[in-house]
């Protein structure tokens, strides 16, 4: 419904906003990683936004990237996370490390995030792999090893060990690595786990 707002900035009260648009003044809550990087007061601001529709409101949500914007909608659709929660989780951590934590599976750099408890997190692990973790670190190991790292990460899948144990002997290879050289290097850092 509003998938973007510009406009000249008139309050900041964390996570909330007031952006002025040709007179019109929008509320809009935003996380903390987009709120760190805001303009100061009276300057432009483009924000992509999320309308949530509910009985009772209408709150608009406000992102700085459309990373940010695309995590938050594939949190809220996830049983018992709602934008608050969600919202609460791109403040606490980065979408990296959100990816990043899902795809090696760990449920506690997630608790870490307030109001998000063991099930919570278990739940979001279950839900988000393969949807989240798997590119952003396929992506992250891409950028750890150069552009062969795609290749090397399939081939290491394709002989059965899980995204986990990939991605952790990537770290081993170093950056420009050829395809056959990454996969001895990640094959020999396999070997010695």
């Amino acid at each position: 419904m509003i998938g973007r707002i510009a406009g000249t900035l008139i309050e900041k009260n964390p996570p909330q906003l007031l952006v002025d648009c040709q007179g019109v003044g929008y509320e809009v809550d935003v996380p903390m990683s987009t709120f760190y990087n805001l303009p100061h007061l009276g300057e432009k601001v483009v924000l992509l936004t999320h309308l949530a529709i509910r009985e009772d409101a209408h709150v608009l949500f406000g992102f700085g990237t459309a990373e940010e914007r695309t995590t938050f909608k594939q949190l809220i659709k996830i049983s018992g996370v709602g934008a608050r929660t969600a919202l609460s989780i791109l403040s606490g951590m980065s979408v990296a490390d959100l990816a990043q934590a899902i795809t090696l599976q760990e449920a506690g750099r997630l608790t870490r995030v307030p109001g998000i408890g063991k099930k919570t997190a278990e739940r979001l692990l279950l839900e988000l792999k393969g949807k989240l973790g798997a590119d952003l670190g396929t992506a992250t190991a891409a950028l750890a090893a150069g552009d062969h790292s795609a290749d090397i990460l399939n081939a290491l899948q394709a002989l059965g060990y899980s995204d986990k144990e990939a991605l952790l002997a990537m770290k081993s290879v170093p950056a420009g690595s050829g395809v056959s050289d990454g996969i001895k290097l990640a094959l020999k850092a396999l070997s010695k786990g």
